[in-house]
């Protein structure tokens, strides 16, 4: 069994700050796989770094599986590329990463990436970059149900946060499925988070306060099209989400061909909080979360057993 912390800065098995940053994580085979933002020398575009683990306690480096474009390309230097998913479409078993692109330190461009891989460690080949008719594409989460059926969730600055189902080979959006505001609230959330438990949809996210923290919110539904709960907090009100932004949620149930991430009844919170002047040394907020019966309810603890 492995014991975490609310909060800590992991070390990945070669003794290196393990850059999980903007972290995207799925279970493939017996080993979850983490895709994170490699930030050591600021915001612009370094790389994902992937790690995998068993326990969320301990982190094997993976290497740098989408290494940063030439100077001028699309996804080079100069640019920001950030929130990396990785998802293994079922048509082939390929590994399809998703990514925010945008401009040259600055967020002109607001689209979605697209790179694939035969392995969840990469290679990954930078395929393009899309927007769904034309609408804003930020911070991005996605989502794969239990039939098999792919999504993004994807903050849209103008218009709220939109649940987008992909195409069967997972590059494409074929169906813009809903788009939110949030409750008495101008905007959409940023970070989107979906997990589902026992045919309810959780859809979680953060409030527009740049590097600031804020009261994270979530709302449910029995169908992604809606209707949708009010938005409401799931931890104490002026916590700020303990200090973080919501990252990902984990199901933490079974291994291998016994997980069952619908219907799991343990889940894992990590949210990143941010150090503006130095994310590469920005910490992970870790704490288990409850979720069932259309509630979610965060806790802090300094520290805990995962159960793994």
């Amino acid at each position: 069994m492995a014991t975490l912390h609310g909060v800590q800065l992991f070390r990945d098995t070669d003794g290196n700050v393990a850059q999980l940053h903007g972290i995207g994580v799925q279970r493939f085979g017996d080993r979850w796989y983490a895709y994170g933002e490699i930030k050591n020398r600021g915001n612009l575009f370094q790389g994902v770094a992937c790690y995998s683990t068993t326990d969320f306690a301990t982190w094997r480096n993976e290497g740098t599986v989408l290494p940063v474009g030439d100077e001028d390309s699309i996804i080079g230097p100069k640019r920001i590329v950030e929130r990396p998913k990785v998802m293994r479409r079922p048509s082939d078993g390929k590994y399809v990463m998703y990514l925010h692109v945008d401009g040259e330190n600055n967020y002109s461009y607001a689209h979605i990436g697209t790179a694939i891989a035969d392995s969840p460690t990469g290679p990954f080949e930078f395929l393009a970059t899309f927007q769904f008719r034309g609408y804003e594409s930020r911070d991005i989460g996605v989502f794969q149900d239990e039939d098999g059926t792919g999504y993004i969730l994807s903050e849209d600055r103008p218009h709220g946060t939109h649940i987008y189902r992909l195409s069967e080979d997972y590059l494409s959006v074929v169906e813009d499925v809903v788009c939110l505001r949030g409750t008495d609230y101008w905007a959409g959330y940023e970070s989107p988070i979906m997990v589902k438990r026992d045919g309810t949809y959780y859809w979680f996210g953060s409030q527009l306060t740049g590097w600031d923290c804020n009261d994270n919110m979530y709302a449910t539904a029995t169908d992604l099209h809606g209707p949708w709960s009010e938005w409401r907090p799931f931890t104490p009100a002026g916590s700020r989400t303990f200090d973080s932004q919501c990252d990902i949620i984990v199901p933490l149930d079974g291994v291998g061909d016994d997980a069952d991430q619908w219907h799991a009844s343990r889940f894992l919170y990590i949210g990143d909080r941010w150090h503006n002047k130095d994310l590469g040394n920005s910490e992970l907020v870790t704490l288990p979360i409850e979720i069932g019966d259309g509630k979610a309810l965060l806790e802090w603890h300094d520290e805990w057993d995962n159960g793994l």
